[in-house]
């Protein structure tokens, strides 16, 4: 009987070792049903989602992003909403110690029951609640519900118990149907869904990301932190620190961490019941370095931490990790503080734009649609994405295509434009909110700066002017105390103690604690140009240590604005349709016809206006990224606002909503290579500087050329020069009449060239004029159309210099490689185009415009 028992126990013994293994994960996807809180109708549902695709799904409400729809959807975020789903869980799911739903974002105030006992009240979009469903769950069938209430309802009665007003940016409650009563700040809810300058009001409520059903039994890792505590060509100093929990005491487990399979770190290690944390440091020698787009490969190690214990795996982790060194440096010097990137021991000039989300329905961002929005980043040269405070800490598959693709992200956390009422309840949610988002990115190549909001700072002490405002109301001790409790303590002791060494910065822009930006020390918001009216030219002369945001808007394509305002009666800017795609008001399609007005002549035509009107973006934002190029090393940075839309509008974006690329696109491509050649003509004296982001000095021939509109030489120089490496020089240098020769300066253009083994030649176009005054004349197109991979080559020339040469064909379903470009007389451009059509319908469908059609 005896021997029995002690085989039994070494059966039992052996069961559990075969049971350590990697922990299972299901995420609850099926069978979901909603129903408004106080109906009885039931519909299917779609999760991850959100309401108001769920009403769109069963053809409740039409899209809220067709013509004038959005006003007809108010209603729903009024509403309480119930979503629920049958989660059949397996004897083996019910069998494991360890019984938990891991609920990845609940948008925003929910109850969360399962077999109708309570077992979540969140209260935070942006947040991971994790809860133990041991006891509750059982095998077979489990209900588990999710009842979501109004976020207006759970708000207005917080707005209404101050007596003084919050700044909350632009939250469209009028749109609403709630007045005056902004809301948005006391949701931790993205805050872009209560409307913004560039976007609609659609307050979303749903189970945006998975729930998932976790088991385990025995021992897990819960998470694997990589410290990079000293990167160089030489060696990389690393530490793993791995948090693991237990069911009981181990005393004869093993941690090991291998690189690309080779063992790095091993570890013998006894575990304590509960929660444990390990730390391993351990060297790689002669490592490959992970570098920003254009400076070299963006290369990831495959990392994999193993716990072992008994010699059998118990669980591991794998992660895909650049090793790179980030300093990011913000020294006093001559000028103020400066700001920069140092990556692996090079300054880097920053060359990107500012994100909001791809969409107002979160869930709708699909793996093809991050993919687009971070290779077209890559495409046009750009080598950081900023991700703005307004909007939500983006998927973890964002990431992970920045880390492929060399794109440095500066990472907001989700405040901006606002002062938030941040009692110790608020702090405490936002500092879990924090850790959360900081451990889940940590680990990215990417990750180049924690930023504590977006112009919260500038608010308060600045143009937003909140802190005189508060004195008056006798607020400001209290206010100015929570506004320093988030961004001066409670967001940067979250970053210093789990973000891994990266570097923080209380709010964009930032100069000093108790002062508004200047932009002689640190970051810059510029906007003068736009907002303030200044000329385009004037962005030739605002010099900043690093631009952060600065913009100009457009309408969409064309073909783009047909998919939401297909009507005639709406092919006018100031349409209802058109106003309604419009949100920073009157004032800003009326803007962009005064800027027009000023700098073009401005078409009667609407298809024609909104050409011209991109060439005008487009035109604005490369006479600043050329600027702060040429202003190199004092300027160190020029992020544009912005990269992309989230529904279909006029606004700043480079690429509209469906992912077209708009001229300002097309020109960051040239203003962000590695090499840029900068023609400016100023006080009548012609200076062309030649600015290098490469590593290595590049030997090369460059030329200017003077020439007539229909293409007669009038000066030509051509010499030897050196790119030198991480610098801007000028290289050329006369006065206007030498290049003029008596011509007019209304019917010449000044081309540059430079020339160097191994890439395209860098080229660009100058003007000593403004565009309305030049004598364009209407080209004669010669055009070619050959069939080529995926579509065609189309090859285009003009008798005479063409500017801003526009292709297109119709709908949306095509792609060309180059557009809005300028052909000098008797060249030709040759243009790859996506498309299925055939030849002879590309033939008849191709239409081609440059500005001297418009004139």
């Amino acid at each position: 009987m005896f021997r029995k028992v002690i085989i039994g126990l070494l059966m039992t013994t052996l069961a559990t070792s075969a049971m350590q293994a990697d922990v299972a994960k299901r995420p609850v996807r099926d069978g979901w049903k909603f129903r408004q809180g106080r109906s009885e109708i039931w519909y299917p549902a779609t999760v991850p989602g959100t309401v108001h695709t769920d009403l769109i799904a069963n053809e409740i409400i039409e899209d809220p992003f067709f013509r004038l729809n959005e006003r007809g959807v108010q209603w729903v975020d009024k509403e309480d909403w119930m979503y629920e789903t049958t989660l059949v869980a397996t004897a083996a799911e019910v069998g494991s110690s360890n019984q938990e739903l891991v609920f990845h974002g609940l948008d925003t105030y929910a109850d969360v029951y399962l077999n109708g006992k309570s077992i979540l009240n969140a209260n935070n979009m942006h947040r991971t609640w994790r809860v133990n469903v041991k006891g509750l769950l059982k095998q077979g069938e489990n209900k588990l519900e999710v009842y979501f209430h109004s976020p207006i309802k759970i708000d207005l009665p917080k707005c209404d118990k101050y007596s003084y007003g919050f700044n909350t940016g632009p939250d469209q409650s009028q749109n609403g149907g709630i007045f005056d009563k902004l809301v948005s700040i006391f949701a931790r809810k993205a805050g872009y869904h209560y409307g913004w300058d560039w976007g609609p009001r659609l307050v979303t409520s749903g189970i945006w990301r998975d729930i998932v059903l976790e088991t385990w039994s025995d021992s897990r890792i819960d998470d694997v932190q990589l410290i990079q505590n000293k990167v160089s060509e030489a060696s990389a100093t690393l530490s793993s620190i791995v948090e693991m929990r237990c069911d009981a005491a181990v005393s004869n487990a093993t941690l090991t961490v291998t690189a690309n399979g080779r063992e790095v770190a091993k570890k013998q290690v006894s575990l304590t019941k509960g929660d444990n944390r390990v730390q391993m440091d351990y060297t790689i020698h002669n490592p490959r370095l992970w570098w920003p787009n254009g400076l070299g490969e963006a290369y990831l190690y495959d990392f994999e931490t193993t716990l072992s214990i008994g010699g059998k795996v118990a669980d591991s982790r794998k992660q895909e990790i650049g090793l790179r060194s980030i300093v990011l440096h913000n020294d006093k010097d001559q000028y103020g503080h400066n700001l920069y990137f140092e990556v692996n021991g090079k300054p880097v000039f920053m060359k990107g734009a500012d994100m909001v989300p791809l969409d107002n329905f979160l869930p709708r961002i699909t793996r093809e649609r991050y993919e687009k929005h971070v290779l077209d980043a890559k495409a046009v040269n750009m080598n950081m994405i900023r991700v703005w405070g307004g909007g939500v800490y983006e998927d973890d598959y964002f990431y992970e295509l920045c880390d492929r693709n060399g794109i440095l992200v500066w990472q907001d956390f989700m405040f901006a434009c606002s002062i938030y009422p941040a009692d110790d309840e608020f702090i405490a949610n936002i500092r879990q909110e924090a850790i959360d988002n900081v451990k889940r990115l940590r680990n990215h190549a990417c990750i180049a700066l924690w930023c504590g909001n977006n112009e919260c700072q500038d608010v308060m002490y600045g143009w937003g002017n909140r802190k005189k405002y508060y004195e008056e109301r006798g607020v400001l001790p209290l206010l100015e105390s929570q506004f320093k409790n988030m961004y001066f303590k409670c967001l940067p002791e979250v970053v210093a103690e789990y973000g891994s060494g990266v570097a923080y910065r209380p709010s964009s822009p930032f100069a000093f604690e108790d002062t508004p930006s200047d932009g002689v020390n640190g970051d810059a918001h510029y906007w003068g140009v736009w907002h303030g009216r200044d000329s385009i030219g004037h962005y030739n002369v605002e010099r900043a240590r690093f631009f952060s945001e600065y913009g100009f808007q457009s309408f969409p394509e064309f073909e783009s604005v047909k998919l939401y305002a297909p009507q005639k009666r709406d092919w006018n800017i100031n349409s209802e349709v058109m106003m309604a795609h419009q949100r920073a008001g009157s004032y800003a399609n009326n803007l962009i016809r005064d800027y027009m007005n000023a700098e073009y002549r401005t078409p009667d035509n609407f298809e024609h206006f909104l050409y011209v009107g991109m060439l005008l973006q487009g035109d604005a934002i490369k006479t600043a990224m050329e600027a702060h190029r040429r202003d190199m090393p004092y300027c160190m940075g020029t992020l544009y606002w912005q990269h992309n839309d989230c529904w279909p509008v006029a606004s700043w974006a480079a690429r509209d909503y469906y992912g077209r690329w708009k001229a300002q696109q097309y020109f960051a491509r040239q203003a962000y290579r590695d090499i840029l050649v900068s023609p400016t003509v100023k006080d009548d004296v012609v200076k062309v500087s030649l600015v290098s982001d490469r590593r290595a000095d590049a030997k090369g021939k460059f030329t200017i050329t003077a020439l007539t509109l229909d293409g007669k030489k009038l000066a030509q120089v051509s010499r030897n020069v050196t790119a030198k490496a991480f610098t801007s020089q000028v290289i050329f240098s006369s006065a206007l009449r030498n290049m003029l020769k008596g011509c007019k300066r209304e019917d010449m253009v000044i081309a540059v060239r430079f020339e160097t083994a191994g890439a395209e030649p860098y080229t660009n176009v100058g003007y000593a004029c403004r565009q309305k005054r030049m004598n364009y004349t209407h080209p004669n197109y010669s055009v070619d159309i050959e069939p080529a991979e995926g579509g065609y080559e189309v090859t285009v020339g003009s008798d005479v210099f063409a500017r801003g040469v526009f292709l297109s064909i119709e709908g949306i379903d095509n792609f060309f490689s180059d557009n809005y470009f300028d052909i000098l007389p008797g060249e030709k451009r040759t243009i790859h185009v996506r498309t299925t059509i055939d030849r002879d319908e590309m033939r008849r469908q191709l239409k081609i415009l440059s500005l001297g059609d418009t004139f």
